[in-house]
């Protein structure tokens, strides 16, 4: 057993593979349903778009109740409750309207989520000693990201021969079982007395947790904007962008579509699996005053992105260009996040975790489908020039990388 880490730990690991291939693999296969069926970009991005908002909502209300009840029955609810809507979506199926129902599906699996990842979050400086929390966040980062590896690559090849019914039985199955291995986790919890009405305590809470990335901690403020605008900027193009290139604008057989949009996903996913590798390798090395380079970095591999679809460059050679550039963005932006999400658990109260990072991920993620929702548009009608989509972003990036580097020098 690697020091620093518990058993429980090792526990949360092995049900975070489980519940996060599903979730890889539902949430690729929905959106490339919806896609393929209706042919469009903007409905897509309006979808995707507003999909995310759940997210932003849940996020502070898991953190809340990640402070305040048992985390490893957070955990083993939510999952046993994603378990019964598959299967729920399965029975609608056909019966009702296909977007409306994948929009209503993409909203509550994002508001699980919201309401999950602070307990899972919350619950690494409690089973990990303080030297082991950046190594940690690595290795659920890298359980997230080989997930993502596996999830898309296997849900393109099987979406492409049979269809979405087998994949959502899958998922089912991912999330029961991972909600069956979670009942054998302890995660120490003190329970709070209450000492007044409970929507009082709460509203407290709330105004206690602003209060510290306000005032006591202004750095995580100022932290958390910067990933609120490269959620907007970099993350809503890489989502929106990507399936509409390789299904509609490359030219690719049509069968085939679908399996290399799963390919490149994974391609993705091993470039966060490469950074969180780093990440745990390299974790007394890193010095977050450094971080802005990685966003600096990123930044720039959007321009051959967008260079590689010029009409001129063959369809595979644009692939591989994209898939490359994209594995390193990944790779760099996986990074960053452990450094940012190690610096906050290292630096927050214990009591203060979950809201804090609830906060932080409700924040970031409210921009993602702002910007989602904008570039399903902008691809929509400027398809003949994707390329000065990915060099604007590209320099209003490269900003957001500035504004970083100034934030992060009084740390």
């Amino acid at each position: 057993m690697k020091k620093g880490f518990s058993k429980d730990f090792y526990l949360v690991l092995i049900g975070q593979i489980i519940s996060l291939f599903g979730n890889a693999v539902i949430r690729f296969a929905l959106p490339l349903h919806l896609l393929s069926v209706t042919h469009s970009p903007s409905l897509l991005g309006i979808v995707s778009g507003f999909a995310f908002l759940p997210l932003a909502v849940m996020s502070p209300v898991g953190g809340l109740i990640a402070d305040r009840v048992n985390k490893r029955n957070i955990m083993v609810v939510l999952d046993f409750f994603t378990a019964g809507l598959v299967l729920a979506f399965l029975l609608l199926s056909g019966r009702v309207s296909l977007v409306g129902l994948i929009l209503v599906m993409l909203f509550l699996l994002y508001g699980i989520s919201g309401a999950y990842q602070p307990s899972v979050q919350a619950s690494i400086p409690l089973l990990v000693t303080e030297e082991a929390i950046m190594p940690a966040n690595a290795l659920i980062n890298m359980i997230s990201s080989l997930s993502g590896l596996l999830g898309p690559a296997l849900g393109g090849i099987a979406y492409g021969l049979w269809g979405i019914t087998p994949i959502l039985y899958l998922c089912a199955g991912c999330f029961f079982l991972s909600a069956l291995m979670e009942l054998f986790i302890h995660i120490p919890f003190t329970r709070k007395e209450l000492t007044c009405s409970l929507f009082r305590e709460l509203a407290g809470d709330i105004k206690e947790s602003l209060l510290f990335i306000t005032r006591e901690k202004k750095e995580i403020g100022k932290l958390t904007l910067c990933c609120t605008a490269v959620n907007f900027f970099l993350s809503a193009l890489m989502i929106i962008s990507l399936p509409v290139i390789v299904m509609q604008i490359l030219s690719f057989p049509k069968g085939n579509a679908s399996e290399m949009y799963g390919f490149l996903q994974a391609l993705m996913a091993a470039g966060g699996l490469a950074g969180g590798m780093a990440a745990g390798i390299f974790s007394k090395k890193l010095n977050i005053r450094n971080s802005w380079k990685l966003l600096f970095t990123s930044s720039l591999l959007l321009i051959p992105m967008g260079a590689a679809l010029q009409p001129a460059i063959p369809a595979y050679a644009a692939y591989t260009i994209i898939a490359l550039s994209g594995l390193l963005i990944m790779a760099l932006a996986s990074l960053y996040t452990i450094q940012i999400m190690s610096y906050i658990q290292l630096t927050t109260p214990a009591a203060l975790i979950g809201k804090v990072i609830s906060w932080i991920i409700a924040l970031s993620s409210c921009a993602q489908p702002a910007g989602q929702i904008m570039y399903g548009f902008l691809l929509e009608h400027l398809q003949t020039k994707i390329w000065l989509i990915f060099t604007l972003t590209a320099l209003l990036s490269m900003l957001v990388s500035y504004w970083n580097k100034q934030a992060a020098k009084t740390l």
